[in-house]
């Protein structure tokens, strides 16, 4: 498995016992860590910078899981740790000076599914601003504040977010920025999960209106 250093410190961290098991799939499973959502993906699922990344197309049948000796354990078999990877967005000299900043009362939580729309515009506009290296106080203050509204999922991503960690593609698109490659990386962005890459751009574009 390879994994964010931030994710490898924080099961590393974690003490032994049983751990909530919040969805599971073939590509995809995520775990409750004392109240942070912690994937394990596929090399075919979303690369989300709250997860361990395996390598394999698919992941086996997941019944249960637990924390061993500071190791994430999906049922018996160990997840072991073996290579640490960035989920930092790149830095870029960016020019942020958009009409007005979202209102996170009328975005966060909105929408549907395990990342409600409204999160991932949220997500797109703080991961532009972490780019920029333009600190938005208010606002992350607002957001925290209001994490309970929305899954434990979105709001660990909303989380990686105010901290600059975003998916490869989110990554791709801000270092493709004003480049002859950036409709190509919008066109990747977008098909990021069933909406949740739409609602990133939207964010990112809302940020660079000007």
């Amino acid at each position: 498995m390879s994994a964010p250093p931030r994710v490898a410190a924080l099961v590393r961290a974690s003490a032994d016992g049983s751990r909530r098991v919040l969805h599971v799939g073939p590509h995809a499973v995520y775990v409750d860590l004392d109240g942070w959502a912690l994937g394990v993906v596929s090399a075919g699922a979303t690369q989300v910078p709250c997860a361990l990344r395996a390598g394999g197309p698919a992941l086996p049948e997941v019944r249960g899981c637990r924390i061993e000796g500071g190791v994430l354990h999906l049922d018996e078999t160990p997840v072991v740790v073996g290579r640490l990877i960035a989920t930092g967005v790149p830095r870029r000299h960016l020019v942020l000076a958009a009409p007005r900043p979202p209102d996170p009362l009328d975005l966060l939580g909105r929408g549907t599914g395990l990342t409600p729309y409204g999160d991932d515009v949220l997500c797109g506009w703080l991961a532009i601003h972490r780019a920029a290296g333009v600190p938005t106080p208010d606002l992350d203050e607002q957001v925290r504040r209001l994490l309970p509204r929305t899954t434990l999922l979105s709001a660990t991503l909303l989380d990686c977010a105010l901290r600059g960690e975003v998916v490869p593609e989110f990554a791709a698109y801000v270092a493709a920025l004003g480049t002859s490659a950036q409709a190509a990386a919008e066109s990747a962005l977008r098909s990021v999960g069933g909406s949740s890459g739409t609602g990133l751009l939207e964010g990112a574009r809302w940020a660079l209106a000007a």
